[in-house]
């Protein structure tokens, strides 16, 4: 491991001024990603900026219906709060189905919102990779990409995005509150991950010295339920090949409104518009919910390995919505 120096900031406005502009140094709080990437020499921090006793570790129900939670709300406690588990019961289970009991201790909300991605290239030092190196270019191409993306990549980059709890957060709807040396400002989740594009080095809306405060999730949409249904290799301790997060609300037999975001397909958390235009005002059906499976796949694009993937998210999509409108 090289050497790095350790500051320990006492609120948010020291933690933006001791990071500032370097984009050599790297805030930690849980460290369940940070570290790994440290030991494999894939980010190189010369400073790290302890986070963890900042005032951030709270959840509150805002007047307008909302929940504002801290950015160092551990995944245990958000997947554990009683409003979670009952109003976002969609983020409850997607957090549940990640990592590990001991990792989803000390795991938090931003770290999680920020975590990379676990494409073996990327991870390998010795592979070219555009993500860590611009330009290298990118062997999972050319490689083993069984466990890369169909959507939203690019000739530059496929890796897959890695979190379950970002799928829920996309379809649940929420904002990114971000704070730095020039103040505070918010970011649509949904706008918050990048596509790889031209520049796979830019993997989120995230300047030098920007610290995540909260991530607040939107009112629940009245009368609806929500699941989120991961499909992998194992039962446990797995990323995903294809999972999708889905809520619905009804009015009798007739879908009022949806909102439908997969993982382990997509560079980013993926939302589907496209399933949630086929989904508005028809009937919850099986004919319906294949329909929605279809238009969110369209435009998928396999590689030589993970063609597969196409017809498990698919698949995925109609047995989570199936799940939420069956009494």
């Amino acid at each position: 491991m090289r050497n790095f120096a350790y500051q320990r900031a006492g609120d948010v406005h020291q933690a933006c001024a001791l990071h500032g502009d370097d984009h050599r140094a790297d805030f930690i709080a849980g460290g369940t990603n940070l570290i790994d990437m440290v030991k494999l020499d894939i980010m190189r921090p010369d400073r790290l900026v302890d986070v963890n006793r900042l005032p951030l570790t709270e959840l509150v129900a805002l007047d307008d219906g909302r929940l504002k939670v801290g950015a160092l709300v551990t995944n245990t406690d958000l997947a554990h709060d009683e409003r979670v588990a009952a109003d976002y019961t969609v983020l409850s289970e997607a957090l549940l189905s990640g990592a590990s009991t001991q990792l989803r201790n000390v795991a938090t909300t931003a770290g999680n919102v920020m975590q990379r991605t676990r494409c073996p290239y990327f991870r390998n030092p010795a592979r070219p990779c555009n993500k860590r190196e611009p330009g290298s270019g990118c062997s999972a191409l050319e490689g083993i990409n069984r466990n890369h993306a169909v959507l939203g990549g690019s000739d530059q980059c496929i890796a897959v995005h890695p979190s379950d709890m970002c799928v829920a957060m996309t379809a649940l709807g929420a904002t990114v509150s971000v704070e730095g040396v020039e103040g505070k400002r918010d970011v649509a989740f949904e706008d918050y991950h990048l596509r790889p594009g031209d520049t796979p080095e830019r993997e989120h809306d995230l300047r030098d010295g920007e610290l995540i405060t909260h991530v607040t999730l939107d009112a629940p949409l009245e009368g609806a339920r929500s699941h989120y249904l991961k499909l992998r290799d194992r039962a446990s301790y797995e990323f995903a090949l294809a999972s999708c997060a889905a809520v619905v609300a009804l009015d009798g037999d007739t879908i009022r409104e949806a909102r439908i975001a997969l993982g382990g397909v997509g560079t980013k958390p993926w939302r589907s518009r496209e399933a949630e235009a086929v989904l508005d005002g028809q009937p919850a059906t099986e004919a319906t919910f294949t329909r929605a499976a279809e238009a969110a796949l369209a435009d998928a694009k396999a590689q030589h390995d993970n063609a597969f993937k196409i017809p498990l998210a698919k698949q995925a999509i109609v047995r989570a919505l199936t799940t939420v409108t069956t009494n």
